[in-house]
C-alpha cells in the first residue's frame, strides 16, 4: 500500500511542477523551489491526466501563491504543456516578478493558466494590480511571451451586467525616466 501512495504523492508533484515550473516573469530563484499544496482533498485521474485539489487550497513556491476553493490541474499527452485552473469567490494569485518589484496580485472568479498558450486569463471580476496600477475587467488575458494584457467588459459578449474596463495608472507610472546626462 505504500507503494501506491507514494506513486500518488510522485505524480501529484510531477504534474504540478511540470506545469507551475514556467510561470512567467517571476524571480528566477522561484522554479528552484519546492512546491507546496495544501487542500481539504486530492484526486488524481490517470485516464484524463487530471489533478483536483478541493477545500481551501494553498499552492506556494518560491514567491507565487496562490488561493482558491478548488484547483485542477490538466497535464497533455505533452507532459510540458498543461492546463492550471484556480476557482474560487474569488481565487488569487500573488507573485513577485524581479527582486526589488511590488508583487503582481490578481484575483478573478476563474484564473487559467495554459501553458501552450503561454496565456493567463482572470475570468469574472478580473482585476490586476502591481505598484498602484489596477487593471478591471470581466476578462483579463495576459500572453507572457509577448507581455500584452488584454482587458475586455462584459458588455463585448451581449451578457453583461455593466462592468466595464479600469484601469488605474498612480502619478508615479507616469513619471519619465531622469537623463543622467542632464
Amino acid at each position: 500500500m505504500r507503494s501506491s501512495n507514494g506513486l500518488l504523492a510522485q505524480l501529484l508533484a510531477t504534474v504540478s511542477m511540470a506545469s507551475i515550473a514556467s510561470l512567467g516573469q517571476a524571480l528566477p530563484t522561484d522554479r528552484d523551489q519546492p512546491i507546496r499544496i495544501t487542500a481539504d482533498s486530492a484526486v488524481r485521474n490517470e485516464q484524463t491526466g487530471e489533478t483536483r485539489y478541493e477545500g481551501s487550497v494553498e499552492l506556494t513556491q518560491g514567491s507565487l501563491h496562490i488561493e482558491a476553493d478548488l484547483l485542477t490541474l490538466h497535464q497533455y499527452d505533452n507532459a510540458a504543456d498543461g492546463l492550471i485552473t484556480a476557482t474560487g469567490a474569488p481565487a488569487t494569485l500573488e507573485q513577485t516578478p524581479q527582486e526589488g518589484k511590488a508583487p503582481i496580485k490578481a484575483t478573478a472568479h476563474r484564473i487559467a493558466y495554459d501553458q501552450k498558450g503561454d496565456k493567463v486569463t482572470l475570468t469574472e471580476n478580473a482585476r490586476i494590480e502591481q505598484d498602484g496600477a489596477i487593471v478591471t475587467g470581466a476578462t483579463i488575458d495576459y500572453v507572457l511571451s509577448q507581455q500584452r494584457v488584454t482587458a475586455t467588459s462584459d458588455q463585448t459578449t451581449g451578457q453583461g451586467s455593466g462592468q466595464r474596463v479600469e484601469m488605474i495608472i498612480p502619478p508615479s507610472a507616469m513619471e519619465r525616466p531622469k537623463n543622467p546626462d542632464s
